[in-house]
């Protein structure tokens, strides 16, 4: 009892309780002891930059290893754990479950990246990491792993930023090594359960916040309208698969702060909107058709201000491209309107990431860690110490701009 006490009481017992569930189910384990013995191999010289990213922050498992050098980025392999399953059945992710789920599944992640990629640890010169922002359990897992890894082989630690991972994902290339040349200044939408903002960015690790959500992100909106609904977890799908059978105008809904000319958002409203709608139609639940139209109408609701408030964001400040990235990303709906908008009503170019790198995954992280250059050189440490090194520990609330 002592511990679960300890696990939420203060930072330092939750760091203290993270190390030991880390020591206990990760390093001692028969998986982790095949990967450290890897390290006996004799080092292969390889050209290029190797990197090895984890990513932990909620509840996707994921291990990518890539190759990098100017210009060029070679996604070695890529591999993501779900643990939807598990957290299906309490309708949510519980942050203590999805650690431990981490902490079990991380070794072997880890050693099915290296045997796609044919590389060993020993070829690895930076170990990147999700540091934040996400769960304060779940980030601990990732971070001390990259920790012990990057100093038992002497190689550089980089701690990132969940968000910029979820945007340096649009240079990912879609086919080939060569990293898409896309122009600045450049408009980004950052969608998701935590997060809904406009970003101006400039250059690699040259952010401008334009706007932001004051109560829900659309990621969170999609969530809680679908378990008002009774659909499963992770609602946003579920409600994506109804709406695309429904009518987009069966019901009217009202799209939050679109005529204000900043660029904030707001969720909240159109959720109770939502609520209201079924307490005026009795048996709504077992009514299908109703649902379908329900869905579909949500979802066009916050589509439309996502991409109308991001075509004048891109319009006010002459971005010459548009990106979108985050977990909402992924949303079918809003990828097509959002790119026929830009298209339609700006000079800009328009970039969406893969969809399997839309959602949580390492590879946007091994990739934030290879493209933003200049600022890796500034921060990239031994788990020893030193410059910035209170970036050597998760940080939950960890804001990009």
């Amino acid at each position: 009892m002592r511990s679960v006490e300890l696990y939420g009481s203060t930072a330092e017992g939750q760091n203290t309780i993270a190390k030991c569930t880390f020591l206990s189910t990760f390093c001692y384990n028969a998986p982790m002891k095949t990967i450290l013995d890897r390290q006996r191999r004799t080092r292969v010289k390889k050209s290029g930059t190797w990197i090895l990213a984890i990513e932990t922050s909620c509840d996707e498992t994921a291990v990518a290893i890539a190759r990098a050098s100017k210009g060029m980025f070679d996604l070695k392999s890529h591999v993501v754990a779900s643990q939807v399953d598990i957290h299906r059945k309490t309708g949510g992710v519980v942050p203590e479950v999805a650690a431990r789920e981490h902490a079990m599944t991380l070794a072997p992640v880890i050693e099915e990246a290296l045997t796609q990629s044919k590389a060993t640890l020993k070829d690895i010169d930076i170990f990147a990491v999700t540091a934040g922002p996400g769960l304060s359990p779940a980030l601990m897992v990732g971070v001390e792993t990259a920790k012990m890894l990057a100093g038992f082989h002497h190689a550089a630690f980089l701690p990132m930023n969940h968000m910029e991972g979820h945007i340096v994902a649009n240079w990912i290339p879609n086919k080939g090594k060569t990293v898409p040349k896309i122009p600045f200044p450049a408009v980004v939408l950052t969608v998701s359960g935590g997060h809904t903002e406009l970003i101006l960015m400039t250059g690699f690790g040259k952010y401008r916040l334009l706007g932001r959500t004051v109560d829900d992100a659309a990621g969170e909106a999609f969530d809680k309208v679908a378990k008002h609904m009774g659909l499963p977890y992770p609602g946003g799908p579920q409600i994506s698969k109804l709406a695309a059978q429904g009518n987009v105008e069966a019901i009217k809904l009202p799209r939050p702060m679109l005529d204000r000319d900043d660029f904030s958002f707001s969720f909240s409203g159109l959720k109770t909107a939502v609520l209201y709608a079924t307490d005026k139609k009795p048996g709504w639940k077992k009514n299908m058709h109703y649902k379908k139209d329900l869905a579909a109408s949500f979802e066009q609701a916050v589509v439309d201000v996502l991409v109308k408030k991001t075509v004048r964001a891109a319009k006010k400040y002459k971005a010459k491209s548009v990106l979108i990235g985050g977990g909402v990303a992924a949303n079918k709906r809003l990828r097509k309107e959002l790119e026929a908008a830009v298209k339609k009503e700006t000079s800009a170019k328009y970039f969406q990431p893969k969809l399997e790198f839309a959602t949580d995954n390492a590879a946007m992280i091994a990739a934030a860690a290879a493209l933003g250059e200049p600022r890796r050189k500034r921060v990239a440490l031994t788990p020893h110490g030193g410059k910035n090194s209170k970036r050597l520990f998760a940080d939950p609330n960890w804001e990009l701009v």
